[in-house]
């Protein structure tokens, strides 16, 4: 039988390349950067298995300009960027990579709030700029983590990760998420607030883990940062467009909540003249929170895995839409 011809839009870990040139004919974008629009309608044409990013906006017009596609595969948690509906109508699997990423993004939200809490980037810039004077009682205060009280959105298992982090700080831990988890609220002591503003207004550091949906786009608004204390620190390696990013920076401007923290952007990248890049309480980083070695490189396989399985049509380890099989198509 002739290989099955796969096309994957970025150079991923040599692990999982070496996994999928055993079983399929490859051909890989080698840029930094996504493949521009015309080269990625170009490249699925005559391909069976398509490895994608979060990056890559796998709609219709995609799906249309590959007749023989049989698989798609996200090296990612989210797959916002994929018409699932779309490739369910068409007998498409689409696997992602959930779970493998748990504990690093989990670490590197904490990265983040403590940074922020403790102004480590300001304090950074203050002595490369030479501006690292004589000690004074007053200068860059910042929040104790320690004691404070932690609101987590989405208890998925990213947001519970964070969680128990807290325990470390012996820290107050409230949740909001779409279900209560009753189980989780007696093995973890955390507690559970029937409603976003109710978690906003005692929380002093809020870390978001919600999906992005229609239902959770600008969850975060002028109202929600109305809403915490003047000394919140709002932290963010969910999704851009899970925070109205306007009212962030009005917020933040303003001194509404004192700090936020992000590894999203509702336009990734930033562009550079976004007004959040002008405060400095605000710290943001290149959606790198699964970015360790370990961890990329176990996206990685798994979406290799994901991939070879649906094109010899057997179950994805992980899939979105299972039932695509059923559905038909190519």
């Amino acid at each position: 039988m002739t290989a099955p011809k796969v096309y994957i839009t970025r150079r991923i870990a040599d692990e999982a390349l070496a996994m999928l040139r055993q079983a399929a004919e490859l051909r890989v974008w080698e840029g930094d950067a996504p493949p521009p629009r015309e080269v990625l309608l170009r490249e699925v044409r005559d391909v069976d298995g398509l490895l994608c990013l979060l990056t890559d906006t796998i709609n219709r017009e995609v799906l249309d300009a590959a007749p023989r596609l049989r698989a798609v595969s996200t090296m990612a948690v989210g797959y916002n960027h994929i018409d699932v509906v779309a490739a369910t109508e068409r007998g498409i699997p689409v696997g992602y990579t959930p779970g493998v990423l748990t504990e690093t993004t989990a670490d590197f939200a904490w990265a983040l709030l403590m940074a922020a809490a403790r102004r480590i980037v300001e304090g950074d810039a203050c002595t490369r700029a030479g501006k690292w004077g004589s000690w004074g009682p007053s200068v860059l205060l910042g929040h104790d983590v320690y004691g404070a009280t932690l609101g987590v959105v989405g208890l998925g298992r990213i947001g519970l990760a964070v969680a128990r982090r807290a325990k470390g700080f012996q820290m107050r831990v409230l949740y909001h998420s779409r279900e209560r988890k009753r189980d989780v609220e007696r093995q973890e002591g955390v507690e559970w607030t029937p409603d976003l503003p109710t978690l906003l207004r005692q929380a002093d550091f809020v870390s978001l883990h919600v999906p992005m949906t229609p239902e959770t786009r600008h969850l975060i608004g002028r109202r929600d940062l109305a809403a915490m204390k003047r000394t919140a620190v709002l932290v963010n390696t969910a999704r851009g467009g899970v925070v109205d990013q306007r009212a962030l920076y009005e917020a933040l401007r303003d001194r509404t909540i004192a700090a936020a923290a992000t590894d999203v952007a509702e336009v990734e990248p930033i562009p550079l003249d976004d007004p959040l890049l002008t405060l400095d309480n605000v710290i943001i980083t290149p959606h790198i929170a699964s970015a360790s070695v370990a961890t990329r490189t176990r996206m990685a396989v798994l979406a290799a895995r994901n991939l070879l399985a649906g094109l010899r049509g057997e179950p994805m380890p992980s899939c979105v839409n299972p039932r695509a099989a059923s559905t038909g198509g190519p």
